[in-house]
C-alpha cells in the first residue's frame, strides 16, 4: 500500500495509550479533528484502557470496564483507528509512517506516544516458559492462565507495580514472594520509616518480602519451565511463576531508527512544547519523553499535561510543560501510599516531622522548610490528609504541621476545611487542576454535583484520589454563593440518615413505603425508591424493630426487599456466587461437640473451613439451597447466626483473662461473652467489632475495635472509635476503671447514640471524627448525659436485648422465608452452573478460570429465568 495525497494535513498519532488517548481528547476539544485527518496506529489489540488501574481485573473487572475509548467518540470525530497494528518505520524526509500491515500514511504532524517496555534485567533463562512481564492486559491474561498449574510465585521488583502484582498472584491462590534489590519497598516513593511500616503490613497479610538481594539467575527444570530463582546472597528460591516488575524503559526505538535524538539513558528528546529537538514535524509525549528538564516522567499526570500542551502547541496557541508534580497516591494491597513535593528531603536545611506507630503499620512524615513551609511528606497507612497537604505545599500551613499527621486521641488534630486552600493550589494532580478552577466550574458554570464538577474539569477522572476533597470544594462554593447545599439522603429523601431514624422512631414507622410517600421528595413519592435509601431505611426499621413495632425478622414482609444480597440470603456472597456460614462462637469459646459438628458439617458438604481472625470459625463454599439445610444441622447443635453478613454486631475478640493467663487481672472470656450476647443482632450504619483484653497487654487487639475493653486491677476502660481496616485508628479512651454494670451502662449508651447519629456506612471511627465535638461531645453525652437523652438509650437498648431472636432458627421454621433458597424460582432444582470448585491443600477453592469473566447475572446462564 501506498500514501495517497489528502485533501486535509494529517496528525498521525502512534500508540494509543492513556495519554494518546487525552491526545486526542485535547485535539478534539482545540476543534482539530474537524481541519484534520487524525490517523491512530495502536499496537495492543484493544484501544486506550486504564493501566492504572490495571491490577483491579484480577478484582473482576474486565477489559472493558478498564476502557477508556469512547467509539462514539473516535466516529464523530473521523479518527482512524488502526488496533493491532504498530507503526514500524518512519521516513521524516518523506513524512510517511509503516504499519506493520503495510499500510503507509503521510502526515503533516507525527506525534509519538508509544510509552514504556518492562525492564528485564539481564539474567538467565529470563525468557523461560513462567516468566512474564507485567504491563498490558494480554500480560494479566497469560499470568492468570499460568497461574492455574502453579503453586508459588515470585515477583521481581518492590515498586508500585511489583506490589501489585505479588498481590495479584496471591489473589490467584499462590504462595507469593517480591524480591527487591533497593533495601526497602517502593524506594523511590518511601524513605526507610515509611518502608518499614509498609513492610510490616505486607508480610502480615501473607506475602514473603526478601529486600536488598537481586536476582542472580532463574533456574529452570530439564523441560525448560520455571522451577525457582537464585538470588545474590546465594539463597534458592523455590517458585514456578516469575513476574519481572523492575521498573520500565521509554520504548524509543522507532525514533533511534529514524534518526531522533534521544536521550543518553533513553526518552526521546523535546523541547517545551512536546516537540522533538531533532524535527518541528515530531512531537513525543507520555513516558517516551525525554521532557526539556532532562526527565522522563513515569506518571500519568505529567503525561496528560504533555498531551493538552502538545495539541495546543498544534493548533498555534501558546503552551508549554516545564516539569510536573510527582505526587502520587497509591492504594497497594488495601494499603494507603502517599508521597508529595519534597518526600525526601532533597532541598537540605530542612526540620522532619515524623507520627509512626509500626504496630497499626502507620507512618506519617513531613518536611518543613527553616521558614515553616510545607515541603512535602510521606504517608503510610492514612493518607486521608493527602489531598490537603498536598495542596498546602510550598506554602506556610495555617496551622502547627504535627496537628496535620496526629491521629485523632493522640494530640489535637486541626480539620482544614477547603476554605482554608489557596486558589492556586492543585487538587487533582493527574488533571493539573487547581482549586480556583473547581471554584469557577461551580460559581461561574453553575456546576452543582461532584459529576458536573469532573465533567467541566476532568478533576476526580483518573486516580480518584481527589473526589473526597472535591465534594467539599463543591459544598463550599455553593453554600459561599448563598445556594443551599442539598445534604439529604438520596434524590428520594431530603433528610439525612440522622434526621430519618427519628422520624420512624418518633412516628412509629414500621413501611419504606409508608416513608417514602409521607417524607419523601415529591417526585420520587409513589416510586419505588433507589439503592442508597432502601437498605438504609431497611438497616433504621431493623434497628428499631421492637421498639416501633416492626417484624422483627429481616426477612418479614417488605424488609426483605430492602435487604442487599448478604442479608437478603442471611449469608455473605463470596467472589464464585457461593456462600460462606459463620455461626456465632461467643468470645472464642467452643465446646468440643460443637468443634465436631462443625467439622462433620464442613466435611459433608465439603466445605472450606478458616479459622477468622473474629475468633470464629468460617466455612466457605455452600450453594444457597444448602444454607438452610447447613442452618438445620446447625441450629440444632445449638447454634446460631453469627452475622457476619450484616451491618451488625460481628464478634466480640477476647483472650484467656486470669482464668489462665498469669498476667490477667479480669475475667475478659465472660465479659466477652456477655457482651457478644448481649448486643448480637444489632443492626448499625455499619458493622460493629468488638474485643476484651484481661490485661494492659492487650493480647485481643481491643484498641482496634469500634468498641473495646482493657481489664485494669480496679475494673475497665473502655476504648471506642478503633478501627483495624483499610484506614487504621486506635480506639480513645472514654471512660476507666468501670465496674461489670458501669462498663455495660455505658456501651448501651454509646451504641445507640452512634446508631441514632450516624450516616449510612460510616464506621464508629469516621462517625467519631466527623460529629460536631468529637470525642468529647460524645464522652458529655454518653458519660455525662449532657442532651438528657441517656434513659432513652438505655430503654432503646433494653428493648433490643428482650426482643433478640436467631434469624436462621426462626428462618428454617418458616416456609415462606425458606422459598428464597434458591438459585433459580422457576428452577429450584437447578444448581448455580456458576459456582465451581477445584482441590487446594486438602480442601477446595473457587475455580479461578471462572473469575477471569466476573459474575454473571444468573440470567443470563439460564435465560429467561426469574433470579435471585
Amino acid at each position: 500500500m501506498t500514501a495517497t495525497p489528502e485533501a486535509s494535513p494529517t496528525i498521525v498519532l502512534v500508540g494509543h495509550g492513556m495519554v494518546g488517548q487525552r491526545f486526542l481528547e485535547a485535539l478534539a476539544g482545540r476543534g482539530l479533528t474537524a481541519t484534520h485527518r487524525v490517523v491512530v496506529l495502536c499496537e495492543e489489540p484493544r484501544p486506550a484502557y486504564d493501566r492504572v488501574q490495571l491490577t483491579s481485573y484480577f478484582s473482576g473487572r474486565t477489559p472493558e470496564d478498564l476502557s477508556l475509548t469512547d467509539m462514539a467518540f473516535i466516529e464523530e470525530h473521523g479518527i482512524e483507528l488502526h488496533v493491532g497494528d504498530p507503526a514500524e518505520t518512519v521516513d521524516r524526509a518523506a513524512r510517511t509512517v509503516t504499519a506493520r500491515s503495510g499500510l503507509v500514511v503521510g502526515y503533516e504532524v507525527l506525534v509519538l506516544a508509544t510509552g514504556s517496555y518492562p525492564f528485564v534485567p539481564p539474567v538467565p533463562n529470563k525468557d523461560a516458559e513462567g516468566c512474564f512481564v507485567y504491563r498490558t492486559i494480554e500480560d494479566l491474561l497469560a499470568i492468570e492462565e499460568y497461574a492455574r498449574k502453579s503453586t508459588t510465585g515470585a515477583v521481581v521488583g518492590g515498586g508500585l507495580l511489583g506490589l501489585e502484582a505479588a498481590g495479584a498472584l496471591k489473589g490467584l491462590g499462590l504462595t507469593s514472594h517480591i524480591v527487591e534489590f533497593a533495601p526497602r519497598l517502593m524506594p523511590v516513593q518511601v524513605d526507610e520509616g515509611g518502608g518499614a511500616a509498609l513492610l510490616r503490613t505486607i508480610e502480615e497479610m501473607g506475602l514473603s518480602v526478601h529486600t536488598g538481594v537481586g536476582t542472580q539467575e532463574v533456574v529452570v527444570g530439564e523441560d525448560g519451565a520455571v522451577t525457582g530463582m537464585r538470588l545474590s546472597d546465594g539463597s534458592e528460591l523455590a517458585t514456578d511463576l516469575v513476574v519481572f516488575s523492575a521498573g520500565v524503559r521509554p520504548r524509543d526505538q522507532l525514533a533511534r531508527d529514524c534518526g531522533l535524538t534521544v536521550g543518553e539513558r533513553g526518552g526521546i528528546a523535546v523541547d517545551e512544547q512536546c516537540r522533538t529537538v531533532t524535527d518541528p514535524h515530531v512531537f513525543a509525549i507520555g513516558e517516551c519523553a525525554l521532557a526539556a528538564d532532562g526527565r522522563v516522567y513515569g506518571l500519568v499526570a505529567p503525561g496528560y499535561e504533555q498531551a493538552e500542551t502538545a495539541a495546543a502547541t498544534i493548533a498555534a496557541d501558546e503552551a508549554s510543560f516545564t516539569g510536573a508534580d510527582l505526587s502520587t497516591k497509591l492504594k497497594l494491597l488495601g494499603v494507603d501510599v502517599a508521597s508529595f513535593g519534597d518526600a525526601h528531603g532533597a532541598t537540605g536545611d530542612c526540620l522532619d516531622v515524623v507520627y509512626s506507630d509500626s504496630r497499626a503499620g502507620l507512618y506519617k512524615k513531613l518536611v518543613i522548610g527553616r521558614d515553616g513551609t510545607l515541603l512535602g511528606g510521606i504517608l503510610v497507612g492514612d493518607a486521608e490528609a493527602y489531598g490537603t497537604l498536598k495542596a498546602f505545599t510550598g506554602s506556610v500551613p495555617p496551622v502547627p504541621p504535627e496537628s496535620l499527621v496526629l491521629p485523632a486521641g493522640a494530640g489535637s488534630p486541626v480539620q482544614l476545611g477547603p476554605s482554608a486552600l489557596p486558589d492556586d493550589a492543585i487538587i487533582c494532580s493527574c488533571n493539573n487542576v487547581r482549586k480556583g478552577t473547581i471554584r469557577e466550574a461551580v460559581t461561574e458554570h453553575r456546576c452543582t454535583t461532584v459529576p458536573d464538577v469532573k465533567k467541566c474539569t476532568k478533576a476526580g477522572t483518573t486516580c480518584g484520589s481527589c473526589v473526597k476533597v472535591l465534594g467539599q470544594l463543591i459544598n463550599a462554593g455553593l453554600e459561599a454563593s448563598g445556594v443551599e447545599v442539598d445534604k439529604g439522603l438520596c434524590a428520594c429523601f431530603s433528610q439525612t440518615r440522622e434526621e430519618l431514624y427519628e422520624i420512624v422512631l418518633a412516628l412509629r414507622v414500621t413501611s419504606y413505603r409508608d416513608l417514602l410517600d409521607r417524607h419523601g421528595r415529591r417526585a420520587a413519592r409513589g416510586g419505588d425508591g433507589c439503592e442508597v435509601c432502601k437498605p438504609t431505611v431497611g438497616s433504621i426499621i431493623a434497628s428499631l424493630a421492637p421498639t416501633i413495632g416492626a417484624g422483627n425478622h429481616v426477612l418479614d414482609g417488605e424488609q426483605a426487599a430492602l435487604q442487599d444480597t448478604n442479608d437478603h440470603f442471611l449469608a455473605n456472597l463470596q467472589k464464585n456466587g457461593s456462600y460462606s456460614v459463620v455461626p456465632r462462637i461467643p468470645g472464642g469459646e467452643i465446646a468440643p461437640e460443637k468443634l465436631i459438628v462443625i467439622g462433620e458439617i464442613a466435611r459433608d458438604f465439603g466445605l472450606y473451613t478458616k479459622i477468622t481472625g473474629g475468633q470464629r470459625i468460617d466455612m466457605f463454599g455452600a450453594r444457597v439451597e444448602q444454607l438452610p439445610v447447613i442452618w438445620a444441622r446447625l441450629v440444632d447443635a445449638g447454634f446460631e447466626s453469627g452475622h457476619a453478613y450484616g451491618k451488625s454486631l460481628r464478634t466480640v475478640k477476647s483472650c484467656v483473662g486470669q482464668t489462665w493467663c498469669r498476667y490477667g487481672v479480669q475475667d475478659s472470656v465472660r465479659m466477652a461473652i456477655d457482651l457478644e450476647l448481649r448486643y448480637r443482632g444489632l443492626r448499625s450504619p455499619h458493622k460493629l467489632k468488638s474485643a476484651v483484653s484481661g490485661c494492659q497487654r492487650e493480647c485481643a487487639e481491643a484498641r482496634s475495635k469500634d468498641f473495646g475493653v482493657i481489664a485494669t486491677a480496679n475494673g475497665w476502660n473502655l476504648y471506642v472509635g478503633g478501627n483495624g481496616g483499610a484506614t487504621p485508628r486506635h480506639a480513645d479512651l472514654l471512660a476507666q476503671d468501670l465496674s461489670d454494670a458501669e462498663l455495660i451502662l455505658l456501651i448501651d449508651r454509646f451504641l445507640m447514640f452512634y446508631i441514632r447519629t450516624a450516616d449510612r456506612l460510616e464506621r464508629t471511627s469516621v462517625w467519631l471524627d466527623r460529629i460536631p465535638g468529637g470525642l468529647d461531645h460524645v464522652r458529655d453525652v454518653v458519660v455525662h448525659d449532657s442532651l438528657g437523652i441517656c434513659d432513652e438509650l438505655e430503654a432503646l437498648m433494653a428493648v433490643h436485648v428482650a426482643h433478640y431472636r436467631d434469624e436462621w432458627a426462626e428462618t428454617i421454621n418458616d416456609p415462606e422465608k425458606l422459598a428464597r433458597f434458591v438459585s433459580f424460582v422457576n428452577a429450584p432444582d437447578t444448581p448455580d452452573p456458576v459456582v465451581a470448585f477445584v482441590p487446594e491443600r486438602d480442601q477446595m477453592k473457587p475455580d479461578l478460570p471462572l473469575l477471569s469473566i466476573g459474575l454473571r447475572p444468573a440470567d443470563e446462564i439460564l435465560e429467561g429465568s426469574v433470579t435471585r
